[in-house]
């Protein structure tokens, strides 16, 4: 037999049960008999008068065990486990450190006190996974932490501090210094109280929510854009509203039928899914044992523009010192002065404290010697995209960077084998293509070069995950990953308008799909004049003619969209003129274009090129692509990533898409043999 996680002790009469499932006491099978058996030892034992339930390690229990998923459930299960503790006839108090989430702050919602310390997280991420917290969390929550509160932690998803939770009613008890023991002398006190405060039992906070019948609809209007698309959000919101309009035992049956319906969803397979993609993303295939990373313990950054100052920030705020170098006093000052301004936006919506922005801009080296950079142990270039200019800085970084120094091109396109030509030691050099705004965006694509060191690319999915990016290996072809799916949405979509769609039609499917905005809302955003050649009397598309004219986007207040003051967009009669004399130019006859004909083009499309990418060997598997997607492009988690959402759709109905609109996609479009062959065998992409 193994020896179960969880052991007890007497102290005095109280029995201390503590579980040592390392690395985040995840409720398992074991975890849960243990539990039960613990609960069931103290009723049998007069001696014992109180209860302690404690974690060993880094935390409280953390949650559900995630290598459970997709199994046949092993008893007892977790409601039950919970019902066991709250029905003790000794009080039971919970003893909280690191994080108690999901199944583990049911746990302590099932116990009759709660202490803390002051460094605790308090959460039900479980609608992050599609779901909602099924052991009774949707019922006792609002009945302790009262209904707003309960609302905003369920639909959320993220945890609350320990003093906020202590504010709610969450916590009896914040603790300085030594949890147990204080837990202890706490179980103590209340030994004797009778009768002991059920959660499930209270009715004071829910009573106040009966006054106010519209508490649950104005929530739902309040964070109606947030919560769009999801459906984890809606049921967690009813399982809530059951607890205030129903007793408990009638409030957790209802709590379990929305669970059971989750479960067998599309959504929460999908939001499971991609929370294992994410974990695998950070896997690198072929990499040869015993490869080591190499240390970083300072950065180069060039180019002090809206990219170079975004990536500074993620290493200075993870505490790594960054010389940042530009060719003018003016464009480093301004760049400086930009970090130091969004510092100063996180501190004033409290997000940091006034010291941590000083300490991360005292780690900040702006510079305009190129030579500074020498002594960096990662370099990365963020100046225009233009191979020449890219080669010519890499053979200058060549001549000064210390030996085994990583040189990274934060390109979004270019060929990272061609850049990394220019230099004497192309094993060196890396692509680190961070997102916009750098700052912000969690997805990195590190881009393996050819001659691309083990060890180099190794430490760049590990300097990753030290500035809190999820990071995804691509290999070399133009546009890595994302942006090279990118490509045959926007030829697509621009076809489209000369055969009769709007910009406003084809942006609203993509609306309706989940993505946060559609192909020409996203142009208007990031600029129509990004990659134009700047020449207003070459005009060869659309693109060219609205660029000519300065319509640049939302920052001109015209693109493919007019804009007020408030930058809302309304559709623009000169754009439809612009497109009518294209189609025109052309001998395009203008048709009604079905909104199934838009997304056979525009997605479809995208999914076609995804497997070509996966055909290549440019991603190491389509789960990657899908993490691309999600945290690059706003695809929506619900729908798990292209490449899952061509496998939930169905193979063979993309093929059947793609083949009706193929004559009218012409030259730009050529089947990937994988979806092909996919389809043909009744395969999936992803597992």
């Amino acid at each position: 037999m193994t020896t179960s996680p969880i052991s007890t002790r007497k102290h005095g009469d109280v029995l201390i049960v503590t579980s040592n499932n390392p690395p985040v006491n995840a409720l398992g099978a074991a975890v849960r008999q243990g539990l039960v058996a613990a609960i069931e030892q103290a009723e049998a034992d007069d001696s014992v008068k109180a209860i302690v339930i404690a974690c060993e390690g880094q935390t409280f229990f953390a949650g559900a065990d995630i290598t459970e998923f997709g199994k046949p459930p092993v008893m007892p299960w977790l409601p039950s486990v919970v019902d066991t503790i709250e029905n003790s006839s000794k009080p039971v108090v919970a003893a909280i450190h690191g994080t108690a989430l999901g199944g583990g702050l049911e746990i302590a919602l099932g116990c009759h006190y709660r202490v803390a310390v002051p460094s605790a997280k308090l959460g039900v991420p479980e609608v992050k996974l599609g779901l909602l917290p099924g052991a009774g969390g949707t019922q006792r929550l609002p009945r302790v932490a009262g209904v707003e509160r309960a609302l905003e932690m369920c639909t959320s998803g993220a945890p609350i501090g320990a003093k906020q939770a202590h504010d709610a009613g969450l916590v009896d008890r914040l603790v300085e210094g030594e949890l147990v023991p204080h837990a202890v002398a706490f179980a103590e006190e209340v030994r004797d109280i009778r009768p002991l405060p059920k959660s499930s039992e209270r009715d004071d906070k829910i009573a106040e929510a009966r006054t106010n019948p519209a508490l649950f609809d104005d929530f739902r209007k309040a964070n109606a854009r947030r919560l769009r698309g999801f459906e984890a959000p809606e049921a967690n919101i009813k399982a809530v509203e059951a607890a205030v309009a129903k007793p408990y035992a009638e409030g957790v049956i209802e709590e379990r039928k929305l669970f059971m319906e989750l479960m067998s969803g599309t959504q929460a397979k999908a939001q499971q899914y991609f929370f294992f993609a994410e974990r695998k993303a950070a896997k690198i295939d072929g990499l040869p044992d015993g490869t080591q990373p190499r240390e970083i313990r300072k950065v180069g950054v060039l180019g002090a523009g809206t990219m170079g100052g975004g990536i500074s920030m993620n290493f200075l705020s993870a505490g790594i010192p960054v010389t940042i170098v530009e060719t003018s006093q003016e464009a480093l000052d301004r760049g400086t002065g930009v970090m130091r301004k969004n510092y100063e936006a996180s501190a004033a919506k409290g997000k940091l404290k006034p010291e941590q922005v000083e300490q991360a801009m005292g780690l900040l080296s702006p510079t305009l010697d190129f030579n500074a950079l020498a002594d960096c142990d990662l370099i990365i270039e963020a100046v225009f995209e233009q191979m020449d200019i890219k080669k010519d800085i890499f053979g200058r970084l060549d001549a000064i960077a210390k030996p085994g120094a990583i040189l990274a091109s934060n390109t979004s396109y270019l060929n990272v084998d061609e850049i990394a030509a220019a230099t004497k030691r192309p094993q060196d050099v890396v692509g680190l293509h961070f997102f916009s705004p750098a700052n912000i965006m969690k997805l990195l694509e590190v881009v393996r070069g050819a001659k691309t060191a083990p060890d180099v690319l190794l430490t760049a999915m590990q300097i990753a995950k030290r500035i809190r990016k999820v990071a995804v290996v691509a290999g070399v072809c133009h546009g890595f990953i994302g942006n090279r799916m990118l490509m045959p949405r926007q030829v697509e979509a621009t076809k489209l308008l000369l055969e009769g769609a709007t910009p406003e039609q084809i942006d609203k499917v993509h609306v309706a799909f989940g993505m946060p905005m559609g192909p020409f809302q996203m142009a208007d955003l990031a600029g129509v004049d990004i990659g134009w050649h700047r020449d207003p009397n070459r005009i060869e598309n659309i693109r060219d003619a609205l660029a000519a004219e300065g319509r640049w986007g939302q920052k001109k207040q015209a693109g493919f969209y007019d804009y007020d003051d408030k930058r809302r967009p309304s559709p623009s009669p000169r754009v439809q003129e612009i497109i009518d004399d294209f189609r025109a130019k052309e001998g395009v006859e203008k048709r009604d274009i079905s909104d199934q004909e838009i997304i056979d083009r525009t997605l479809y499309t995208m999914v076609n090129e995804g497997a070509k990418i996966l055909e290549e060997g440019m991603a190491q598997r389509a789960s990657d692509i899908d993490v691309v997607w999600v945290y690059g492009y706003g695809w929506p988690v619900y729908r798990g990533g292209p490449m899952f959402w061509a496998d939930t759709e169905g193979l063979d109905k993309i093929v059947e898409g793609l083949k009706r609109q193929e004559a009218r996609m012409g030259s730009d479009f050529s089947f990937s043999k994988l979806l092909l062959d996919k389809a043909a065998a009744g395969e999936k992409f992803t597992r």
